[in-house]
């Protein structure tokens, strides 16, 4: 039985949704849920590759892929100097303590 490369990074594809969302719901560090939230965006770009190669549009998926990472990246950096906020204010990353400090 020979797999298809199609194939192959669809198992990626649902690998990565499996560890982001596992990761959304069991972990309660903010840099962790960035690090997970991440993982989730890899999937969707990977996705976007594989259903852009599939109707043989490699180039089209490629380029969307390229200006997701882009937009990514940046949200990814404005998460992370906002942590570091949080932790230098607050002294904490929980996320669960975070919530209780509404006012």
């Amino acid at each position: 039985m020979s797999l298809s490369p199609v194939t192959i990074i669809w198992a990626g594809v649902f690998c990565l949704l499996g560890i982001g969302l596992y990761g959304l719901l069991a972990v309660r560090n903010l840099i962790k849920v960035i690090v997970a939230l991440q993982i989730l965006v890899k999937m969707a770009m990977l996705s976007l590759v594989a259903a852009s190669y599939s109707v043989d549009k490699l180039a089209l998926g490629q380029s969307l892929a390229v200006m997701v990472m882009v937009a990514d990246t940046i949200v990814a950096v404005i998460g992370l100097a906002l942590a570091v906020q949080v932790q230098q204010r607050l002294g904490t990353l929980d996320i669960s303590e975070l919530s209780r400090l509404r006012k």
